[in-house]
């Protein structure tokens, strides 16, 4: 098993590599909400290295889903930025890990977008004059009527409004209490960390190890309000992320996905 001083080690090594590596495919980009709330006791927890489980909140995804082994795997990797590491029982563990991702309800929204605006330029008609040879050999000037045809061509733009769908994914991490729940409450929340991002997508699956990549400096962290993360894909951050621990040897590990921005 990993130390999770070699896990913490491997996000340090190679922070600067992740901001200035240049890759030679293009990137994009997104903006993901970041929010998180944290006991007063929660940075303390987080000096030292502290072991946890991780289980499915979402009884309707069990634990065996292939989407939720994929998911944990992302967020297996994140947790070990803090040097987090998985323990082999929910008995033996310090911290409960609640994962639960999917998509809210879709909802529609009027943008406003540019239409072009083309335009007919050119044609009609010219005359010309152009020699002719009677039967007889003689030459002489006939004038004639030449056609040209209009051409199209791009004039402006027009601000025209749109109505979209847009669909909001979300990735919600919640650590708690290794105890056993009493009187019907769940032990004691420590920290919880919410990354989500909205556009016209429903692929979910693409977008969860970029939400795990934008929460993963944010665990076991309090804000006092919703942070905007810029994350690029691909790039290191994000390749980390979605390769995992496995792969440690061949992507290095950026320290942070906090300034300047990815």
């Amino acid at each position: 098993m990993t130390s999770p001083f070699l896990r913490r080690a491997l996000f340090v090594i190679a922070a600067s590599a992740a901001f200035f590596s240049v890759g030679g495919c293009k990137s994009s980009s997104y903006a993901v909400k970041v929010d998180s709330v944290a006991r007063p006791d929660a940075s303390t927890r987080a000096a030292e290295p502290q072991s946890y489980k991780i289980h499915s909140k979402n009884p309707a995804v069990g634990d065996e889903s292939l989407r939720y082994r994929e998911a944990a795997e992302f967020v297996k990797t994140a947790l070990s930025s803090k040097g987090l590491y998985e323990a082999p029982s929910a008995e033996t563990a310090d911290l409960i890990v609640e994962l639960d991702y999917g998509i809210d309800a879709p909802r529609t929204k009027i943008e406003r977008v540019s239409v072009p605006r083309y335009g007919q330029v050119g044609g009609g008609v010219r005359y010309e004059q152009v020699p002719v040879t009677d039967a007889r050999g003689n030459v002489s000037q006939r004038t004639v009527a030449v056609y040209q045809s209009p051409r199209s061509e791009l004039i402006g733009f027009d601000e025209m409004p749109q109505r979209v769908t847009i669909y909001e994914k979300y990735l919600r991490i919640t650590a708690r209490e290794s105890k056993p729940a009493a009187e019907g409450q769940p032990p004691a929340e420590i920290w919880r960390v919410q990354s989500s991002t909205e556009d016209e997508s429903k692929d979910l699956r693409k977008y969860l190890p970029i939400m795990a990549s934008a929460a993963a400096d944010y665990i076991g962290k309090g804000t006092t309000n919703s942070k905007v993360v810029k994350i690029k894909d691909p790039s290191q951050v994000v390749d980390f992320i979605r390769k995992g621990l496995n792969d440690a040897g061949s992507v290095a590990a950026p320290a942070s996905v906090e300034g300047p921005k990815i």
